[in-house]
């Protein structure tokens, strides 16, 4: 294994690693010997679908910049899940089989037996400090509000930050450590960005930062640092750092901030992209909420969307109205609309133009429905 010794976040990991290991009790407290029973395994699961419609009707049936709510005027099955996982005693492990289009947009092209594992990975805790977790294996990334499954996001859409500023997951080993009851911190080092294979002889290296300032206001930081070489055109570094904060107004209100500062060296210079978005949750009862997000991502080159549009900039705002029913089932109506700052939507195809890629703007309605075991 290789790790560039120009990575700052390795660098900074070990640091806090070393300091979190100091503070906590010195050395391996001794552990006594008994007679556990093995902890029965847990399985669980959901099967999400929605239906989406875009009042461009573009003629590719597809709302662009989205990465998972692609599909348009008709029914899609976006993920069914299930999960099997033992609880570290101290030893466990976790695995996540994944199937429909959401899992295809992950793991484009993968044909390997990992093809519908989105998570698989042993974990172990240690008698180090206050306990150390070592996790090894795949599994999603750490970074970012948003995650994967919808029902555990507040919109049913995800943001342009989760689509296009930081990965979806990661193969390698993670290890977290207490700090305090408050304080956790994580250092990840992993092969790549979305791929089990590693692409270069290098690895990348994550750190992960948790702390619960008040009883009902915590910040994450996440960064990401290492040679990716994603596309034809990456040379060199990439970097991503990561910021969450999120505060519980009232037991009623809650609010969540997340922004992501992100570059890659390519042959055209230094691709950067950033955004932030903003989330607000209003609770009507144990049963149903309503959610707003407003976001803005800024992608100058083009690079992070796939756009290659110069100094292109792309906004949301997004509302979203939630309902659980029978606790097993969650149903999700929502409106969504994005524009941008130059034409990268489509519209239905007339005599003047085929639509594609002519609008600043879409408009979209969409109604989602999860339902767990």
């Amino acid at each position: 294994m290789r790790i560039h010794p120009d990575c700052v976040i390795l660098k900074f990991s070990l640091v806090i690693l070393s300091g979190v290991l100091a503070y906590s009790t010195p050395g391996a407290r001794a552990q006594e010997s008994t007679a556990a029973a093995a902890s029965k395994l847990d399985i669980s699961g959901f099967v999400d679908a929605y239906y989406s419609k875009n009042l461009a009707q573009p003629p590719g049936r597809t709302n662009k910049l989205r990465n998972f709510d692609i599909a348009e005027n008709q029914f899609n099955l976006s993920l069914a899940e299930i999960v099997v996982q033992k609880k570290a005693e101290p030893v466990g492990f976790r695995f996540d089989f994944d199937f429909g289009t959401t899992n295809d947009v992950v793991q484009p092209g993968v044909t390997s037996t990992l093809s519908h594992t989105q998570q698989a990975y042993l974990t172990a805790v240690l008698p180090i400090g206050s306990g150390l977790t070592v996790d090894v294996g795949k599994f999603v990334t750490h970074m970012g509000n948003e995650v994967i499954e919808s029902q555990n996001n507040w919109n049913y859409s995800r943001s342009f930050l989760f689509a296009f500023a930081i990965p979806y997951y990661h193969t390698g080993i993670r290890l977290t450590v207490p700090v305090a009851s408050n304080f956790s911190a994580s250092v990840h080092i992993v092969n790549s960005w979305n791929s089990v294979i590693d692409n270069n002889d290098f690895k990348s290296v994550g750190l992960t930062l948790n702390y619960a300032l008040t009883g009902s206001t915590g910040l994450i930081a996440n960064a990401m640092d290492g040679f990716e070489n994603l596309t034809a055109s990456e040379n060199g570094k990439r970097t991503v750092f990561d910021f969450i904060i999120s505060h519980q107004l009232t037991d009623a209100v809650s609010l969540v901030l997340n922004a992501d500062y992100g570059q890659a060296k390519t042959d055209a210079g230094l691709a950067i992209w950033n955004g932030v978005a903003l989330y607000e949750r209003f609770a009507i009862d144990d049963k149903s909420a309503v959610v707003l997000r407003e976001e803005i991502f800024d992608d100058p080159t083009g690079y992070a969307t796939g756009t290659g549009i110069p100094k292109f900039d792309v906004k949301e705002v997004t509302g979203t109205y939630e309902y659980k029913f029978a606790d097993a089932l969650l149903l999700r109506g929502e409106l969504r609309y994005d524009f941008s700052n130059a034409p990268a939507f489509d519209k239905k195809a007339d005599s003047k133009t085929n639509g594609i890629g002519t609008e600043n703007k879409q408009l979209t309605f969409l109604v989602g429905a999860v339902a767990t075991f």
